[in-house]
């Protein structure tokens, strides 16, 4: 066979070909784990809650206009039925997250029980009071009685509520008056406890059960937020990121001060429009569904949210997922590495050799998927890489003919999976590291290949040198 290296290059990519293959497989079986994993999430999410958004509170007056209009003998009566909506002028939020783990199978998912405290004060709910005026002359207004509402994205998972209006208990009933936002819960005002230039002080104090996020929706003029929880993993989004926070080993204390001035909330609320969610993959409910067609309507803005996720800092399924993605990678810098032996020591190796030094490569990522449900990822990346690195040493030892060659070439590779555990810590600078190292390795192949003569090698079989002796 005179044009060895063309037979040999030929082979090595049918073998690529195979491993890729083989890579594909094993990163689909990692993506429906991570599908599996968000079964779970929503399995979880319709048995007890999902993520909760706390809209409110509110007065809300719901009223009718009618209007009466002669016809001949006949007089046409016409009605329009609007509501009066008042936000508060201070808005208090001092809350406590409880962390409660629960599981579905080999998925764990952070759900929690809160404890809020809230106060609310209505400079001007005494004017309530009197009737609004009407939109035409001889039309009648009737009122219901005011209101305090209160939205939940899922009110499911409300496990208590007591609502006091200037010290006197209100009788909560299911539900809010409100037009988009009906979820949640509402408690009827006496008309007594209102009086013209005296606020209306409104205390609420509710616990409630929500999954993996949690969020406050500044209505207030002044509006101020404390969460505190026994989470030490929070991932602050939303519109608004917290003027202080305190992060520590057991939990995290996290504060908003927000002034009417920096948001759009209250004019979104007045108009009813939606939630500012589009992070959230998947709505539990109608609310956030809607998002999208609300914000990209014109003068419509959605309704602004304060975030706070319960995220898990090490998520084995989103870093088995990155992990195999640099499966291509890890195999054609494994095949230099052969490679070099072939040219540097004069060796032959077989591709059916390439190919089970790729298999063991690729193999490494379905036992890392595998045992990270199990292990945890850091226990399991260890076990999964040693586990390879020991077979390949085994391997390389007789598929070079010499431990002193077997053994360099598994500290090389072990080196590999120690670039890509670095990798997978890093966020922002993972590229920056993935590109010099990338360029290390090129360096070194350059390096070590400066005087090899590639006619020469490749010219005929009849100048190959016999296998050294091991």
């Amino acid at each position: 066979m005179k044009n060895r290296l063309l037979f040999k290059t030929a082979a090595l990519l049918m073998v690529l070909a195979l491993l890729m293959a083989g890579l594909s497989m094993i990163q689909d079986v990692v993506r429906d784990r991570i599908r599996n994993r968000n079964h779970a999430v929503q399995s979880v999410v319709a048995s007890l809650a999902g993520p909760q958004t706390l809209i409110g509170p509110a007065l809300v007056q719901s009223c009718t206009e009618t209007t009466s209009v002669p016809n001949g003998r006949k007089t046409e009566y016409t009605t329009r039925e609007f509501q009066r909506i008042l936000l508060p002028d201070t808005l208090r939020h001092d809350a406590d997250a409880n962390m409660e783990e629960r599981s579905r199978g080999l998925h764990r998912i952070n759900a929690y029980v809160l404890h809020d405290k809230l106060r609310a004060s209505f400079a001007n709910a005494g004017s309530y009071l009197d009737l609004p005026a009407s939109s035409s002359p001889g039309a009648e207004v009737r009122c219901k009685n005011l209101h305090i509402a209160f939205a939940l994205t899922d009110p499911r998972g409300m496990r208590s509520a007591a609502i006091t209006a200037n010290g006197h208990a209100l009788d909560v009933e299911p539900g809010t008056p409100l037009e988009r936002f009906g979820k949640g819960l509402q408690a009827p005002i006496d008309p007594k406890l209102l009086a013209r230039g005296q606020a209306l002080e409104i205390d609420m104090k509710l616990e409630l059960v929500g999954t993996e996020s949690l969020a406050f929706t500044p209505l207030g003029t002044d509006n101020q937020v404390t969460l505190t929880a026994d989470w030490p993993h929070p991932s602050f989004g939303g519109s608004f990121l917290p003027t202080r926070r305190e992060i520590g080993g057991h939990g995290f204390t996290a504060s908003w001060n927000l002034s009417a001035l920096a948001s759009s909330a209250q004019q979104a609320f007045t108009r009813q429009q939606a939630l500012c969610r589009a992070d959230r993959a998947e709505p539990p409910d109608d609310y956030a569904a809607e998002t999208a067609a609300a914000a990209g309507a014109a003068d419509a803005p959605c309704l602004e949210t304060m975030d706070t996720g319960f995220i898990s800092p090490v998520n084995p399924y989103s870093l088995s997922d990155r992990a195999s993605k640099y499966g291509l990678l890890f195999v054609v810098l494994t095949f230099v590495a052969v490679g070099l032996f072939e040219v540097l020591q004069k060796l032959r190796v077989h591709p059916v050799q390439y190919l089970l030094v790729g298999s063991a490569l690729s193999s490494f990522f379905l036992l890392l998927i595998g045992l990270s449900e199990h292990l945890g990822f850091a226990t399991a990346y260890a076990v999964a890489a040693s586990a390879c690195v020991a077979l390949l040493a085994y391997y390389a030892s007789h598929m070079l003919g010499s431990v002193r060659r077997g053994l360099p070439l598994a500290a090389g590779i072990a080196m590999l999976y120690g670039l890509l555990y670095v990798l997978l810590q890093l966020e922002q600078t993972a590229l920056v590291v993935g590109s010099i190292a990338l360029f290390a390795v090129l360096a070194l192949v350059m390096v070590c290949t400066r005087r090899v003569d590639w006619y020469a090698f490749g010219a005929t079989s009849a100048q190959v040198p016999a296998r050294e002796a091991a």
